[in-house]
């Protein structure tokens, strides 16, 4: 590289370093906090120059056949998202990278013994949220260790985040290894969820943020599924959703019986933690009926392999309010431009209004 493209090339390095600073999870950590930073912005950059527009891999003769196929199909759920979701219509994932790892970061939570609720960390622009993001599975391990003496900790790997619209300028986020090989139905999903995050997100309430994002992702997806996929992807995605729902099914039951016995008064930590023992037994010997059930298909068994409060509080997040979100949906007559519309007035209320009204719109509320 000339020296004269280095120059012109710094100030925007040096602004999306800033941009990524404030956008990706952080923390003011006396331990770790410039290091977590600084992994931040170099993790991030990096992922960003690996990525080429998908015009240059499609007319590559070196791009695998396969890859070609999904970065095309990539491409049309992409103009669907615009076209007919009404999503944000940008630069992301316009592009493709292949990050030579299963994730693109590794997020750690923690939950206390006797709770679901997740440890928070708070940034400038995110506002709190209940994870911590790595590009490093080893950082993510290390630091995991370090909390584990402060309650319950697990990580798991996210296959795609977003950045919230800020760096479509030079480039947006780009479509990656980690998830473009996922059958149609959930590379569809994928996408329209983080899109969504681009179309509307609220400081300091992941559960709104990533119960809207979610409940448009199924929205979208079983649109895009109905109008244009095929029927080999369609009954491919019919067998995960069942497998899917069966699992959440289960979970839902179990953090129902722990948020139960943890709000339970009176209750000495020795009896506490007999029970929720017995609690967590019981869903380990349910999942291992359905796995059993699914001929030992092995879709959840990380998951489960290290389930506790801080997945179960995790897992809630995505899932709390998307009753709430499906039912706006419907009221604002199945449009998604009404629809948006409406979450965004939601959006704008205080903490406990926005929860009194998504209360009200949850099925019996």
């Amino acid at each position: 590289m000339s020296r004269s493209r280095v120059t012109r090339r710094r100030p925007a390095v040096l602004l999306l370093c800033a941009v990524v600073w404030l956008v990706l999870p952080g923390c003011t950590s006396r331990l770790t906090g410039p290091g977590y930073y600084w992994q931040s912005i170099t993790g991030h950059l990096a992922l960003m120059n690996a990525a080429r527009p998908l015009d240059d891999w499609l007319h590559d003769p070196a791009t695998p056949g396969p890859l070609r196929e999904r970065l095309q199909t990539a491409r049309e759920i992409r103009r669907y998202a615009a076209d007919v979701l009404q999503l944000p219509d940008n630069a992301s994932y316009t592009r493709y990278a292949d990050l030579g790892r299963r994730a693109a970061v590794y997020n750690v939570v923690a939950a206390p013994e006797f709770s679901l609720q997740l440890r928070q960390w708070c940034f400038p622009v995110t506002g709190c949220i209940g994870y911590r993001g790595y590009f490093d599975e080893a950082d993510a391990q290390d630091y995991a260790a370090w909390l584990a003496s402060e309650g319950e900790v697990a990580i798991y790997p996210v296959p795609a985040y977003s950045t919230l619209g800020w760096t479509n300028w030079l480039g947006g986020d780009p479509l990656l290894n980690t998830f473009i090989g996922y059958p149609e139905g959930e590379l569809a999903r994928l996408i329209f969820h983080e899109l969504a995050h681009q179309q509307l997100y609220v400081r300091d309430d992941t559960s709104f943020n990533e119960s809207f994002a979610t409940a448009v992702e199924r929205l979208g997806g079983a649109r895009w599924l109905r109008e244009r996929a095929s029927d080999d992807a369609r009954q491919a995605f019919d067998q995960f959703q069942q497998r899917r729902l069966a699992f959440r099914e289960l979970t839902s039951h179990t953090r129902a019986q722990l948020a139960a016995l943890y709000d339970t008064p009176g209750l000495a930590d020795a009896g506490r933690r007999a029970r929720k023992a017995a609690i967590m037994d019981g869903f380990r010997a349910s999942y291992a009926r359905l796995r059993e059930r699914w001929g030992s298909w092995p879709g959840y068994d990380r998951w489960v392999a290290q389930a506790n409060n801080a997945l179960f509080g995790a897992q809630a997040a995505y899932d709390e309010w998307v009753p709430a979100f499906e039912a706006l949906f419907e009221r604002e007559g199945r449009d998604f431009a009404r629809f948006y519309t409406a979450a965004r007035q939601l959006a704008g209320l205080p903490a406990e209004e926005r929860k009194a009204a998504l209360t009200a719109l949850l099925p019996g509320g």
